[in-house]
């Protein structure tokens, strides 16, 4: 039941073409860490009442930023579009994780975060920059 529920979420998240060439990848050697992350992650954790999906977003993006982990915040980055986040949001978690994680680990997540929102048709216009000393 649980994994039921956590499938079903997780679709929700990461999109249904990501989820079905994950599930074409499922074999013997991940398959146990594939029921884990289903059951418990999405099926007992994302699913509590306590907080909204797009809240659960922001904070993975957080975490995911701070432990410089790329492939996961690539797709929690789509997931946060999927669950509702707006760009500005996502933009100010990193922000805020730049702060406390230092410089490197905020320009690296947001360059992910930037190939994801492009690939998503989300485009920046160009700004002036000072010139000068």
């Amino acid at each position: 039941m649980k994994r039921d529920i956590g499938r079903r979420l997780l679709m929700k998240i990461i999109g249904q073409e990501y989820f079905t060439c994950r599930d074409a990848s499922t074999n013997s050697f991940n398959q146990d860490l594939r029921r884990l992350s289903e059951e418990y992650c999405f099926g007992e954790i994302w699913s509590r009442p306590g907080l909204p999906p797009s809240t659960r977003s922001l904070l993975c993006i957080g975490m995911l930023a701070a432990l410089g982990k790329t492939s996961e915040l690539r797709l929690h980055v789509g997931g946060a579009l999927n669950n509702g986040c707006s760009v500005d949001e996502i933009k100010e978690i990193l922000l805020q994780a730049t702060i406390y994680c230092g410089l490197p680990t905020g320009v690296e997540a947001t360059r992910i975060a930037e190939e994801v929102l492009k690939e998503r048709g989300i485009t920046f216009d160009a700004v002036a920059v000072p010139q000068g000393a």
